[in-house]
Formats: C-alpha cells, structure tokens, sequence
C-alpha cells in the first residue's frame, strides 16, 4: 500500500512549484523531501515529476497520483477534526473559500446567518476563482468552495467532488452613459463587433465566456484591457475605454456612469455552485452551511437555478 505520507510530500512539490518550497511547509529538509519521492517513484515504477531547470513537473502518473492522493488527504484531515469534535477537543471550524463577487454579497450574508445560529464554530474565509479554489479543496485546504462556471463552459464531470446548485445569472453587456448604445433598451452581441472589449486575464474562464459569446455571434473580440477585478472592469467600462459582460453578482454595486443592458435573444449564463468533497467527508459545519447557502440565495436568484450535480 502507498504510503501517504510520501503522498503528502509528492502533492507538496507539486503545488509548491520546487523541493525546497515543499521541504519549508512540510518542515522538513530539501534532501528528506528528495529522497521521499525517489522512494515513491521506485515504489510506483514509473517517474512522477520532471526535474526541469525551472522546477519541478508532474508526469501524467504522477498527475493521476495526486488527484488521488489529494482527495486521500483530505478525508484524513476531515475525519480528525471529526473525532477532535466528538471528544470535545473543540467547537468546529469550517474553512471556505469563493470568488471575490460571491463573497461581497451571497457569502456575506450567508456567514452573518450562519453564525448567528451557530456562534460555536470558527468561520474563515478566502478569496479564489474555480481555477484555484477547486484543486485547494480537493488538497484538504478547505472544506467548502463557492464556484462558478458557465453553460457554455460547464465544469467537466469529477468523482471527488459534489456540486449543490445555489443559483443561475445571466450575464448583461455593459457600456459607457457616453457610449452610442447606451439608450439602447436591449442589445445583441453581434452589434458590439467593433467595439474594445474588457474581460478577464488569461487564466480565468471568466475570459473564456466573453470570448466564447463573442464568437458564438461570429466575431472575434478585440481585447483592449484585462482585469480579474470587477471593480477595475466597471470603471474602465464607465470611462467608455471598452464593453464587458457583467453577471448579476457583479452589478450589486454598479459603477455610476455605466449602464447595462439586457442581452436578447438569449443571454449567456453562469451558474453559482457550492462545491464540497464527495459524500462521507462533509462536516456537520458544512452540511449547515450548504443549507444556509442555498436559502441565502434565493434571495439573489434572478433565473432557476441548475440541477444538481456529483
């Protein structure tokens, strides 16, 4: 049987990007971290990272091997705060994290109603889109994520995780008071094919859907400004430097000087999840906290919400 504690070690590495970044968080030396995957990919008989001048890569076994021995660790780490809580060692804690539009409304409201009913329990909070919040949870770093994705990017099917729908949003085109369709009353993205558009970085599927709405109306977009801050987004939308797609989540706190319109026929949608391991390591924290989550939400859910998903 594998030993999980070289488990532990092969995903630190792996996260950290280098052996001594691993080593420092394992407390441990760089040598004893070396030495531990050597004895892993000896046990396994297949390499697991690639020793590259820039740091550390994984193999695609030693991909796989994560992926598994995330999901191990974490249902380690679980079952002791478990037990810490059934022989009263503590009082709980529930560890989430959402994207940043999330947790400045739905989240918010959800903690506030959380804790009033259970004050005895350490609530925390982080901040990272899917990308980054998902692989976290899955390593044990959380127990609880907000995520989104959307109908034209759906999440791709995992054993590890179950995804409890919270709502839908649509998704609105945002442009300048100044701008020459702002009196418009609906619009249609194929008439903003010669406008600058703003969106996300590379890394964020946030990109992906202005892209992909862009292309689904049969026109590349030009991308004249990125930002992963809807804040930033909005103000360069106001000073009339581009368009963006905003979703409902977004436009809580509208920037003055933006308008935004409805899209027609159809407008693209993201969907709001709460994501969780899979069912067996779910505290009673947060089973509380998915219920109070998806009654919060109801509050902002502007369309049905998506059938629920594992």
């Amino acid at each position: 049987m594998l030993d999980l504690k070289k488990l532990r070690i092969l995903s630190e590495v792996a996260s950290k990007g280098s052996f001594s970044a691993a080593a420092e968080t394992l407390f441990v030396s760089q040598s004893a971290v070396s030495q531990q995957i050597s004895a892993l990919e000896a046990e396994v008989g297949v390499p697991l990272l690639l020793r590259l001048r820039t740091g550390p890569v994984p193999t695609d076994a030693g991909q796989l091997l994560i992926a598994h021995a995330d999901a191990a660790i974490a249902r380690m780490e679980e079952a002791e705060r478990e037990l810490a809580q059934l022989a009263g060692l503590g009082q709980g804690e529930l560890r989430m994290v959402s994207f940043p539009s999330a947790s400045a409304t739905l989240v918010t409201a959800a903690a506030s109603a959380f804790s009033k009913h259970h004050p005895e329990v350490r609530l925390s909070l982080a901040e990272g889109d899917p990308e980054d919040s998902i692989p976290a949870l899955k390593r044990g770093g959380h127990d609880l994520a907000v995520v989104y994705d959307f109908e034209l990017q759906p999440f791709t099917e995992d054993r590890d995780l179950v995804l409890w729908p919270l709502l839908t949003e649509r998704m609105h085109v945002a442009v300048s008071a100044e701008h020459r369709f702002a009196a418009h009353e609906t619009i249609e993205i194929c008439e903003l094919d010669a406008e600058p558009w703003l969106c996300g970085t590379t890394t964020t599927t946030c990109r992906e859907l202005t892209i992909r709405s862009c292309r689904n109306a049969n026109f590349e977009p030009d991308i004249a400004f990125e930002s992963n801050d809807y804040n930033v987004i909005q103000s360069l939308v106001a000073a009339n430097l581009g368009v963006t797609l905003l979703p409902d989540l977004a436009l809580a706190r509208p920037t003055p000087g933006m308008v935004v319109i409805p899209v027609v026929p159809a407008p693209p949608v993201r969907r709001v999840w709460a994501a969780t391991l899979a069912a067996g390591s779910r505290s009673p924290a947060t089973e509380a906290m998915i219920e109070v989550l998806r009654e919060v939400s109801a509050a902002f859910e502007p369309v049905a919400a998506p059938a629920a998903t594992a």
